[in-house]
This record gives C-alpha cells, structure tokens and sequence, in this order.
C-alpha cells in the first residue's frame, strides 16, 4: 500500500493514537452520548492524554537502550508536539469554557488549589521544547538545546503530580481516584531510573553479553579445507 511506502507502521499507530481522544469526543457528542458534565470531562479526557502522549515522548530514549529500535528516537518531538497541542486544548477549556476567561477568578483559583499551579507550571515550562523541537532550532541553539530539552524530566513529573493532586483518594489505601496517576508515576519512575548512567551502561553491557553467548553458542561455520 501506498500509505505504507510514506509513513512507517509506527508513525501510522501514534498518528493515529494521538487522534483517538478527539475522535472519541466527536463522536460521542454527534451521537449525545456525551457526559452530563461535558466541560469537567472536556478537561479530564484531554488531560488524561497530554500526559501520556508526553509520558510515551519519554519513554522512547528509555527503550532504545532496552530493545535497540532506533527509529523511537524519531518520534519523540512527534509524541511531545501531540502533549503540547492537548495539553493547550485542556488549558483552553479551563480558562474558556470552564471560567469564561474571568481572570481574576481564575489566578485565584491557581493560587487556591495548588495542583492548578504545578499543572500550569509545567504547562508554560513544555511550551518553549515545543517551539524548539524543530532542526533550526536545534542548530541555533548549539548545546543549550539539549539543556533545554532536558527539562522534561521535571516537567513529566510535575505533570503526574498535577494529575494525582487533582483526584480524590488514598495513595495508601489505593482507594478512590488515585490508581491510574499512581500507574502513570511508577512508569515514570522506572523509565527515569533507566535513564541514569550507571543503569543506562549496565543494561547495555548486558545486551553485549547476550550477543556474546549467542555468537558462541553458534558460531560462524568453518571454511572447509580444500
């Protein structure tokens, strides 16, 4: 097929992952089988999506150490850029629909409930990887890019915690609301902890270790003697 000649099976799955959200809604409100708090399950939903599309843009570094599959690194800025545009959409529902742009109101409510806060936070700080994601600025910005760029790691759990902060429910008891966050941080985390050198070095040796007991364990045939 034509469709795969342009685009990779990859490439096809978060196109289309990345979609499904709004999709979703769409179709549930043409066939009015949408919440009855539509503008509390606009911000859920689209919330809910942002962090795991920026989730899902830090796991791509994380598992190329694991399984060696070079091309998730080219979809990072693909899956961060989805973050981006839900995580504007979920912002905009909130300051629109959800407060009518009633400023005061709304800095007051930031100020009160403090999840807003750390939400909004990492909001404005994914704002500035997004608009430097690109090559030019890749190149304009030498190694302060990667500086940059490094700042996801506090935003994804500033944005879990925003997450977790929002629901009602006993971390210790796992009751209520607080499962999928808590899901969400241990995923994180895991993927954090992959990230740190000394793990990073070890997992790799440990792929060199497996080839090398696979190429002993099969080696090359001799030439025969002639």
């Amino acid at each position: 097929m034509k469709i795969f000649k342009l685009y990779t099976p990859l490439q096809i799955a978060i196109h289309l992952y990345a979609w499904s959200a709004l999709a979703w809604i769409a179709i549930e409100l043409l066939s009015g089988s949408f919440s009855i708090n539509p503008i509390q399950e606009l911000e859920q939903r689209t919330g809910r999506h942002a962090i795991t599309l920026l989730v899902m843009s830090m796991l791509c570094t994380p598992l190329n150490t694991l399984i060696k599959y070079p091309e998730l690194l080219k979809r990072r800025r693909t899956l961060g850029l989805y973050a981006l545009m839900y995580a504007t959409i979920h912002v905009l529902i909130f300051v629109n629909l959800d407060y009518g742009l009633a400023w005061s109101l709304i800095a007051r409510t930031i100020f009160e409930k403090p999840y807003i806060l750390v939400g909004a936070t990492a909001f404005l700080m994914l704002i500035p990887l997004g608009i430097t994601s690109f090559d030019v600025w890749k190149v304009r910005l030498g190694r302060n890019w990667k500086r940059l760029h490094q700042t996801v790691y506090l935003i994804g759990p500033l944005a879990v915690l925003h997450f977790a902060w929002s629901k009602k429910g006993d971390i210790f008891t796992l009751s209520g609301d607080i499962v999928r966050p808590l899901i969400y941080g241990l995923v994180l985390a895991i993927f954090l902890i992959l990230r740190i050198p000394v793990v990073k070095k070890y997992i790799a040796s440990l792929r060199t270790r497996g080839l090398s007991l696979r190429f002993k364990r099969n080696p090359e045939p001799k030439a025969d003697a002639t």
